[in-house]
């Protein structure tokens, strides 16, 4: 079994997890209005109120980008991308990145760019990483604003606390409700023996626990945040030294925890984080910058079937 506990004695955790796939950061960026499909010209629709075509799983929104139609299929293809609580709200979320792709492209085109992708990158995403290196406006967070920044969150610039313990795993499923309780009744017997005698953590942890680290007496070596799975690690860092009062539960069973030592976070200076904060404000001005300029060119365009905000103003300066 899998364990949330951060290994056996030499520290690291065991997160775990895969990436879902994802839309480029440019339609991220787009922030879309209420989910708005705009009916064909008939005189029907025009009497009806905007609304989504598509009545059922097989129909689609048609829709049209400067004249250039978006295909039903690549619609369908799309959605795996946007997951939502509904399937309209699916399809529109699908719709508007095709939408944004095509400006984008037409974008491309009309300025005639080509660009050699770098390694690892597609024709389609080079092509828009110059496009926008050229039309969107970066400025970049200056001194004063990084100073002022840090001053005002003083608590984030910190490094991380760590952590000496050892545990004791009793594995059991996560949907297993049942077993769950009988493991977590084990887990509470084994913590009122270690109660009445400490010094036999490793004897039972040897035993008893279903992780690697029993050979070495439970010991999970020094551990930092980001090391165990997040639902484990809210507990273990709030705990003070010595046995924990109770058994913490995670996705893996329960844990029996003893904290041998802690390392508060020290605050760190300005100097040692500047360079982050600088990363962090300018991608936060890139995040606004490029849905100005996406809405820009939603404002200037010809587009039929789905309604997005679009801007006629300036970009941001």
């Amino acid at each position: 079994m899998g364990c949330g506990c951060g290994g056996g004695g030499s520290g690291g955790g065991c997160g775990g997890g895969h990436q879902q796939p994802a839309a480029p950061a440019y339609e991220a960026a787009m922030l879309h209005e209420p989910k708005v499909f705009e009916p064909e010209e008939s005189e029907q629709a025009k009497a009806a109120p905007a609304e989504l075509i598509a009545s059922s799983e097989q129909e689609w929104p048609r829709i049209k980008v400067n004249g250039v139609a978006i295909a039903a299929e690549a619609i369908a293809q799309e959605l795996q991308y946007h997951p939502a609580g509904s399937r309209e709200e699916a399809v529109f979320l699908a719709s508007q990145a095709l939408v944004i792709r095509e400006l984008l492209q037409q974008r491309i085109a009309a300025l005639g760019l080509k660009v050699s992708p770098a390694a690892g990158e597609s024709e389609e995403e080079a092509s828009t990483r110059a496009l926008v290196e050229r039309e969107v406006p970066m400025p970049r967070a200056d001194e004063p604003a990084c100073r002022q920044y840090f001053d005002s969150n003083r608590a984030r610039f910190a490094s991380a606390p760590l952590l000496a313990a050892r545990h004791i795993l009793l594995g059991c499923p996560a949907d297993d409700v049942e077993e769950r309780s009988r493991t977590l009744e084990r887990g509470e017997a084994l913590l009122e023996q270690l109660k009445a005698d400490g010094s036999r953590f490793a004897e039972l942890a040897l035993v008893h626990s279903d992780c690697p680290s029993k050979a070495q007496g439970g010991a999970l070596g020094q551990i930092s945040k980001g090391q165990t799975v997040p639902e484990f690690e809210r507990q273990l860092f709030r705990l003070p030294l010595g046995l924990a009062g109770r058994p913490l539960e995670s996705r893996y069973g329960f844990h029996v925890v003893w904290v041998d030592q802690r390392v508060e976070g020290e605050l760190l200076p300005y100097e040692a984080v500047a360079g982050s904060i600088r990363a962090e404000l300018d991608q936060r001005v890139w995040q606004v910058a490029v849905a100005q300029y996406l809405k820009n060119l939603v404002g200037e365009a010809d587009i039929q079937g789905i309604h997005l905000e679009g801007a006629d103003s300036p970009l941001v300066q």
